[in-house]
């Protein structure tokens, strides 16, 4: 097909063994390293940056800035980064990456998956297909964030933490009622090691410690201890998590 089928800004950078799909967009300011693989119908947002041996699926969507409603608790104070995406990782279809993220090398974020503004991902981690990253977390190296996962705003996953599918994490003890709850807006926090079976809820502000499990369908309505394993609504302690279970021994 014609290259007529694709937009690409003449003041973009793209590197050497690049292949970029038909009704691709690349605007203004742009950098894509090389071996990169474009596929079609792709939108790269301005001053974007893509690293070398990147992938990125049909349909999906880099560097996208954020919309707001008139009621939001979010205000853009602030003019947000481009995206980096770094080397080596592979983005699936009918993806959403906003602006001001930055996704660390060789990490997969799965088809479906949305990646909100002003979120850190480190290396070698994989977002699962459908997942939702919401502003304002970070998330560690070597993780598993695993289908249909909601990562509410404001949370921190360390390094090698396992969140299996579906789990569903609140940042919002007011549920939507009174201006109160602005102040007290918090996420999750999942320390190193952490691991959440399918199906659990953890509620706001509620920290898994180093190795603590909570399991699947658990609600988690308080901390959970290092190396712990906590079941059931309420979850409450069920066992420490066997020996050989542990990080350090992996």
């Amino acid at each position: 097909m014609s290259e007529n089928f694709k937009v690409i800004s003449n003041n973009a950078c793209i590197g050497n063994n690049v292949s970029i799909g038909e009704f691709v967009v690349v605007e203004d300011g742009v950098r894509i390293g090389d071996n990169c693989i474009i596929g079609h119908n792709v939108t790269i947002h301005k001053g974007s940056n893509i690293g070398d041996n990147v992938r990125i699926d049909d349909n999906t969507v880099i560097g996208k800035e954020p919309m707001r409603s008139v009621n939001s608790i979010f205000k853009d104070d602030k003019k947000l980064d481009p995206a980096f995406i770094q080397e080596g990782c592979l983005i699936g279809a009918g993806v959403i990456v906003y602006c001001g993220c930055t996704i660390g090398e060789k990490t997969l974020i799965a088809d479906l998956a949305t990646v909100r503004e002003n979120v850190t991902v480190g290396s070698k981690t994989i977002i699962g297909r459908g997942a939702a990253i919401e502003n304002f977390c970070k998330v560690g190296s070597n993780c598993k964030i695993e289908t249909n996962v909601y990562l509410t705003a404001y949370s921190e996953v360390e390094d090698n933490v396992f969140i299996a599918p579906g789990v569903v994490t609140s940042n919002d003890n007011y549920a939507a009622r009174s201006k109160e709850r602005y102040k007290h807006f918090k996420g999750v926090t999942i320390k190193k090691g952490g691991r959440i079976g399918a199906q659990a809820t953890i509620l706001p502000g509620k920290v898994i410690s180093e190795d603590g499990f909570a399991a699947a369908g658990s609600v988690v309505t308080k901390d959970v201890e290092n190396a712990k394993i906590v079941a059931g609504n309420p979850a409450r302690y069920l066992r420490d998590v066997a020996e050989d279970q542990l990080l350090k021994n992996q």
